[in-house]
């Protein structure tokens, strides 16, 4: 039977809710970059559905009404558009200290009195992760995880599981013994692909997509003040997801795999 040792966190969206601060941070760039772009808030829930700040930007490119030169030229400025962006976005969660989702500092906390390992895989910049986790969770807060996984440092970005993949070597642990949470579809995607019981947050931003590949799905991970509503209260059989809870449920889905196995 394999004991449960590490909890693996997805970053925007799973901590935190920071797509509003991260649209606004791309609108500031296209600003301060004399773009004319914009990205009303439909538009850019659109856009989630591609992992990766680079990779939102082509994309977006490629659905503008230009010549193809004229892409080309704007494909080329997609790092220093991304760079500035992430400049500003910094900016913004040091400025205004972004809370972190209900239950979250809760549930680290519960993690670390208990022994259990802390891990992020995102496709957030290392940077992003830290700023965030700094001024949210605890200034020494991004020292907590043994393992911080970023897109830049695989080939593929979620819904491939390379990420997790990697979290996974770096934690030099199997599957079987993590948890992941996340918030998107592809997230959940990629934490499945990877053979990871996994819990889904899902926020404003992401609540239409599919989360059917997820073990749990939860409005949030619940807190003594707020807890979680009736039927995900039924569904873990407590007010809130803490430590215990996700023990019970990750082991009767690995008992649950090795009967099928």
């Amino acid at each position: 039977m394999q004991v449960l040792e590490a909890l693996i966190f997805d970053v925007d969206g799973t901590l935190v809710d920071t797509e509003e601060a991260h649209r606004q941070a791309f609108n500031a760039a296209f600003v301060e970059l004399d773009l004319g772009w914009n990205w009303e808030p439909q538009l850019y829930a659109r856009l989630l559905g591609v992992s990766g700040g680079q990779e939102r930007i082509a994309a977006y490119i490629g659905t503008l009404p230009l010549a193809e030169t004229e892409k080309r030229r704007l494909r080329q400025l997609v790092s220093i558009i991304h760079s500035t962006k992430t400049r500003i976005y910094q900016e913004l969660v040091a400025s205004f200290r972004l809370p972190l989702r209900t239950g979250v500092a809760r549930l680290i906390h519960e993690a670390r009195e208990a022994g259990m390992r802390l891990a992020i895989a995102s496709t957030t910049t290392p940077a992003n992760a830290d700023a965030l986790l700094s001024a949210a969770l605890a200034p020494e807060s991004p020292r907590w995880f043994s393992v911080i996984a970023s897109g830049d440092t695989v080939t593929h970005k979620k819904p491939e599981p390379d990420i997790y993949v990697s979290a996974l070597q770096r934690l030099r642990l199997p599957a079987e013994c993590c948890v992941a949470f996340e918030d998107s579809e592809n997230g959940v995607r990629a934490a499945r692909a990877a053979q990871l019981y996994t819990v889904a947050t899902p926020t404003r931003w992401t609540a239409g997509q599919d989360f059917g590949a997820a073990q749990l799905v939860l409005e949030s991970l619940g807190d003594p003040d707020r807890p979680l509503g009736i039927d995900s209260q039924r569904r873990i059989g407590a007010p809130m997801l803490g430590v215990a809870q996700i023990e019970r449920l990750h082991g009767l889905a690995v008992r649950s795999d090795l009967r099928v196995a």
